[in-house]
């Protein structure tokens, strides 16, 4: 007979001291060692981890009633405006927002040295930020102005939400143009002079959970250095694309919202980043915990970097204009060798996602269960898989209806 686990019967091993845990680093080799079923008998959980830069991310705040009360209807904070039509007091900054007087593209291609993320990242290390409100006022916010300064202590509450992270696999960016050009994905050399991709592959959450069997609303996480949850799927979620016989999409496909308290998150966890000529987000470490309920779980946990493959796609054409275009497919395991070959010419490679952090957060999260600090999070549900039909739509121009 199988194995078979249920989330309740692991959390009782979490709170006795016997469950077994190791990272998805370290469940490749058990496998290679033992077999599927053997290991599966063995190991509770295994453990992820991703620390990449993650555009779709960002912060809600309460900054709390001043006297006179104030309808904020603009915040800067360090500069950096912060969506205000939430409520009187309440605003959502984004990672990607950039002060205004920045001046962004003009002398191409700009720096972009501070934004929202960068604001994130100072408040979660603890540091004083200016502080800036403007109202209209009304008969019950009267107050038009506020100048100050504000830690992280000052507000009533900030937590995280981001709305798309730790995408499920992702492109390889080339530029086939014979300029260098200034994209998300880094600064790619003329004439395919590099090549850039963005996951930690066989460490990353998704990626060891291909159908997304165990992760939805209620999943516990490593977010940013202290505990989240996955609140829905991610924005451009799309998990019907085409998948290899190990289940893993060929290219970018699921995604996760997630949200979790920024009082408790660490600095080194959410890092302010600068993309030349692009502009400015937040990386973030994000780790999943995959519980072992069967072997198909533990068969799912064990994929390796040799047998998950990403696209090619051209940045400086294909990937502007839309065109689906794709030129081949590459193994994470040729990726993190250095070099790739693509018509005729060796490439260099290098990773936007830092494969060190990432096992160091699948380290700290194995941890965290290990001392009984983590319990898992049972999903209520899980995410839209690959028989939901979900897919992804373009913005077309249309006429006035």
């Amino acid at each position: 007979m199988g194995v078979k686990r249920t989330y309740a019967e692991i959390n009782e091993k979490i709170k006795s001291g016997k469950v077994v845990v190791v990272t998805a680093e370290e469940i490749i080799k058990m496998v290679e060692e033992k077999s599927v079923e053997e290991v599966a008998k063995e190991v509770d959980v295994v453990t992820t981890g991703t620390f990449g830069p993650m555009c779709s991310s960002g912060a809600f705040f309460n900054f709390g009633h001043s006297k006179p009360r104030i309808k904020m209807h603009r915040v800067w904070m360090n500069g950096v405006p912060a969506y205000t039509g939430v409520a009187a007091v309440d605003a959502y900054l984004g990672v990607n927002e950039l002060p205004e007087y920045d001046p962004l593209n003009s002398n191409h291609p700009g720096e972009f040295r501070y934004g929202g993320g960068h604001v994130i990242e100072d408040l979660v290390a603890g540091k004083t930020i200016k502080f800036e409100a403007t109202g209209y006022g009304t008969d019950c916010y009267p107050r038009r102005k506020i100048d100050t300064y504000i830690s992280l202590n000052d507000v009533n509450e900030a937590f995280l939400f981001n709305p798309r992270n730790a995408y499920q696999n992702y492109n390889v960016a080339v530029n086939l143009s014979n300029k260098t050009i200034y994209t998300y994905m880094g600064t790619l050399k003329a004439n395919l002079g590099n090549a850039h991709y963005c996951s930690a592959g066989q460490l990353s959450p998704l990626l060891n959970d291909p159908y997304y069997k165990t992760i939805g609303i209620g999943t516990r996480i490593f977010l940013g250095g202290g505990v989240g949850y996955v609140a829905w799927n991610g924005t451009q979620h799309s998990p019907c694309g085409a998948r290899g016989e190990n289940g893993v999409p060929l290219g970018g496909a699921g995604t996760l919202a997630v949200t979790g308290d920024l009082k408790q998150m660490k600095p080194q966890w959410l890092r302010g980043t600068s993309f030349l000529g692009y502009g400015a987000t937040l990386t973030v470490g994000v780790g999943v915990p995959i519980p072992i309920l069967n072997e198909e779980m533990l068969r799912f946990t064990a994929v390796k970097d040799e047998d998950i493959f990403a696209t090619i796609v051209d940045y400086s054409y294909d990937y502007p204009n839309a065109t689906g275009k794709t030129l081949g497919s590459v193994s994470y395991a040729q990726l993190k060798a250095g070099t790739v070959e693509l018509n005729g010419k060796e490439i260099p490679t290098a990773p936007l996602s830092s494969y060190i952090k990432a096992r160091e957060i699948a380290e700290t999260l194995k941890k965290w269960i290990l001392e009984g600090d983590f319990l898992l999070g049972e999903p209520v549900l899980t995410l839209p898989s690959a028989d939901s039909g979900i897919t992804l739509k373009g913005l077309q121009e249309k006429q006035a209806p």
